[in-house]
């Protein structure tokens, strides 16, 4: 039987709750002079999708917590885009996502486990991977396309042999994704993208798998041990293995079952300050794990994106509205011209229409829309004050 170590204090719900929100940097003055690398190092990774709606996921987690940061600042903040060297890399965490580039060392356990598995379902032909490492290494940054084309046919699974070796070659990393063109990634040799210092680092798994855990229980600020192994998709066990040495306190929170840890430094200061109003990504950390969303806010999140159309329930990108340290609705947003469009709203409630109505208009400025047009409200009398209210934000 496991034992756990005794709890050093309990949180009421609501403290885990404001806990978890300054964490993730959506209670407080944001860090506007840190801007987007700030967020990213305080997030410890942002996820990358290819949905793009209102914009893509890892544009708008920065603007959910600095509100209308420039598109353009966005990309400079996470790709390379001139000599000096990057401030981040792309590789697995929780997904696909931008990690800060100081952790290249603690995921060096992840590209020695890529290294000594079997590979399957995409075929490497003989002397291709050598081949795409050579031509990069000749001549510099390219997309797969310019190796030599990234698919065999029309089909968006069939890899061509250029395609599987420079991915692979990423995986191991000895290729790094240094920008994003096009959505295409950019690909080029670690040896010239990762500062040699942090390239030839290599602490051992136990020494990355603490660090992460650690990091994890920072950008959560108080979560489970299946949160903590979540956040970078890490196994139980292995968060099991190191969460002692992790740097991160045992504690009880009313109403989890399970028990949790803590980030000394969140338990340290009360957290107070102001909460954004804001349209969440799907995709954004917040609201990663549904369990955790559920326990921590009531809601019911799920991407129905992939969902069969006539199954979808919210619709097909429908953003949970956080208002007031809450989550309050969900928007299913499209854009028609410089009209922002809510196909599809959820409101909790009547006192959430002021908080909706506050986040579709700032949305809307951020992506330079000029009105917006509610088309449906799954409380129907609960449209008109929405409309009302959006009606005057523009007046």
């Amino acid at each position: 039987m496991t034992t756990h170590p005794r709890p050093i204090t309990e949180l009421s719900a609501d403290e885990a709750r404001r806990i978890a929100l300054r964490a993730q940097g959506l209670l407080g003055a944001p860090d506007r002079r840190s801007g987007v690398r700030g967020v990213l190092r305080h997030l410890g990774a942002v996820q990358l999708d290819t949905i793009s709606v209102l914009a893509r996921s890892h544009e708008l987690v920065p603007y959910a917590r600095l509100g209308a940061v420039g598109r353009r600042a966005v990309e400079e903040a996470y790709w390379r885009t001139d000599s000096r060297p990057p401030h981040a890399f792309e590789y697995w965490s929780h997904a696909a996502c931008v990690l800060p580039i100081e952790e290249w060392p603690h995921f060096a356990f992840r590209r020695r486990a890529y290294r000594d598995r079997p590979h399957w379902n995409h075929e490497l032909p003989d002397g291709v991977y050598e081949q795409v490492v050579k031509q990069l290494r000749a001549e510099g940054p390219l997309t797969a396309t310019e190796l030599g084309g990234a698919k065999r046919t029309s089909e968006w699974w069939d890899w061509s042999g250029t395609k599987v070796a420079v991915e692979r070659a990423l995986m191991h990393g000895e290729v790094v994704c240094v920008e994003r063109r096009g959505w295409k990634r950019v690909y080029d040799l670690a040896e010239r993208a990762i500062p040699s210092a942090l390239l030839h680092d290599e602490p051992d798994d136990t020494e990355c798998l603490r660090r992460l855990v650690g990091l994890a229980g920072r950008s959560l600020g108080v979560g489970t041990r299946a949160d903590l192994a979540d956040y970078h998709r890490l196994r139980t066990e292995q968060v099991d293995a190191v969460i002692a040495d992790s740097g991160l306190v045992p504690v009880a929170v009313e109403g989890w079952t399970k028990p949790a840890w803590a980030d000394p430094a969140a338990l340290a200061a009360p957290p107070r300050g102001r909460h954004r109003t804001t349209l969440l990504s799907p995709f954004d950390s917040l609201i990663w794990e549904r369990a955790r969303t559920e326990r921590i806010f009531g809601f019911t999140h799920r991407l129905e994106a992939y969902v069969p159309k006539q199954k979808r329930v919210h619709g097909y990108f429908a953003m949970p509205v956080l208002a007031g340290g809450r989550l309050v609705g969900r928007v299913d947003p499209a854009r028609a011209g410089r009209t922002l469009v809510a196909k599809q709203v959820t409101l909790e409630g009547p006192k959430a229409v002021p908080e909706v109505a506050r986040a579709l208009v700032e949305a809307a400025g951020w992506v330079e829309c000029t009105d917006v047009r509610v088309e449906r409200v799954e409380a129907p009398e609960l449209r008109e004050p929405l409309v009302l209210e959006l009606a005057r934000a523009f007046a």
